[in-house]
């Protein structure tokens, strides 16, 4: 049984794009490290209890620099009750030092994890079934661990609150 889910926000124009995508739950070593060079993966964290949002930046993106603050903040406000924030970083190897310089400088509060972009783009088109565009771009996972939303481009909090509020209240009914 698959359900699609399209993340809705009042600034749909300036995205880049957007995805409905079926329901999926994560299974598999995605092949990403945390920072400290230890192989990890989105399903170490989804699944266990909260919403899973997922954001995947490069520490070039200008709207990633612009926004990440908006979901340190998230992080912080919902961490110990119902959602955490994950971060994939698309820098790889070769830029590791730049992702961790993002980190630091904006005193990022949220796990990160860190790929080679082909990796991480590769993994977006398995779990979603849709093109890769670039960053920043939202995955979104029910407490379950099943992936319900993607969006590409910056998503204000409020809308992933409402959003995740939606949801559990549709779940509940």
């Amino acid at each position: 049984m698959y359900k699609s889910i399209l993340l809705k926000s009042a600034c749909l124009s300036v995205l880049a794009a957007c995805s409905l995508i079926a329901v999926a739950t994560v299974n598999a070593s995605e092949n990403l490290q945390n920072f400290d060079g230890k192989p990890s993966g989105i399903e170490q964290y989804a699944g266990k209890g909260k919403w899973l949002v997922v954001m995947l930046w490069a520490s070039d993106c200008g709207v990633c620099n612009k926004e990440v603050h908006q979901y340190t903040a998230f992080h912080k406000k919902h961490s110990e009750k119902d959602a955490i924030i994950l971060g994939v970083s698309l820098d790889g190897a070769e830029k590791k030092s730049d992702a961790e310089a993002f980190l630091s400088r904006h005193k990022v509060n949220f796990p990160s994890l860190i790929g080679e972009p082909e990796v991480v783009a590769g993994l977006y088109q398995d779990l979603t079934g849709a093109q890769w565009v670039g960053t920043p771009t939202f995955l979104v996972y029910t407490p379950k661990g099943e992936l319900v939303g993607a969006q590409v481009g910056a998503v204000p909090p409020s809308t992933i609150e409402t959003f995740i509020e939606n949801e559990s209240q549709a779940e509940s009914n």
